[in-house]
């Protein structure tokens, strides 16, 4: 990968700036979820896939999809070539709780699948910092936020009150893959009810996120498990 890695103040500029010159933008996050997703077929045989404890976890209804998926496998990888932003995990990062080979190895593997080659990188777990920084959240005040999760009356609740007092313009929830057309339908037919799109859904906010920027113009970011920072004080 040759691209320019941002450490978390050159991520907030990058927001800041989009924010600021109202243009599209969308942070997209790579973690071992994404990364099996990718790595149906491609990398990896559908039987190896499904012997993974994530996989496993997903055919239980735990993960907002169900493997096999290569419509997802594809849309994920399309997102990830278009995204201006996408957090990957670094060498030897510990921050997330996976087996060793479903983190940087396999993202190395199925970006070179894919052709994947972003102009801008930051660390996957960006969102948990983000979550944690004031200076994102003062970004935030005073735009119209759509919230799209699975846990959306906890969350909206929490986010319009102390510390954040956001301007919840819309929340949609989200519980599967299954549910992202009819979702990105309102989505472009809404453009104008929002300013910044904040997804927590799993590997489908990678397609969301993108999505999002790419169809309204809008900046759009992968929340990812900030939700559970938010409203437990812990990412899982």
């Amino acid at each position: 990968m040759n691209s320019k890695y941002l450490e978390m103040d050159g991520v907030l500029d990058q927001l800041e700036e989009a924010i600021r010159e109202e243009r599209p933008f969308s942070l997209v996050r790579v973690g071992d979820g994404e990364n099996i997703v990718m790595s149906q077929e491609t990398v990896w045989t559908t039987e190896q896939v499904l012997q993974e404890r994530w996989a496993i976890k997903a055919n239980l209804g735990q993960k907002g999809l169900t493997l096999p998926n290569l419509q997802l496998r594809d849309e994920v990888a399309a997102s990830l070539q278009r995204a201006d932003l996408v957090g990957v995990l670094p060498y030897g990062d510990s921050s997330i709780k996976a087996p060793d080979h479903l983190k940087r190895p396999l993202t190395d593997m199925v970006f070179a699948h894919f052709g994947i080659s972003p102009a801008l990188t930051c660390h996957a777990c960006v969102n948990r910092e983000l979550a944690q920084t004031p200076r994102f959240w003062e970004m935030l005040a005073g735009k119209r936020i759509l919230l799209v999760t699975r846990e959306l009356e906890a969350l909206h609740n929490t986010l319009m009150r102390e510390p954040y007092h956001l301007n919840i313009a819309a929340a949609l929830p989200f519980d599967r893959w299954e549910e992202m057309g009819e979702t990105l339908q309102w989505i472009q037919t809404n453009p104008d009810a929002f300013d910044i799109a904040l997804f927590c859904c799993g590997v489908n906010a990678v397609v969301l996120a993108e999505r999002t920027a790419a169809l309204t113009g809008k900046v759009a970011i992968d929340f990812g498990k900030a939700n559970n920072i938010i409203l437990k004080g812990r990412a899982n």
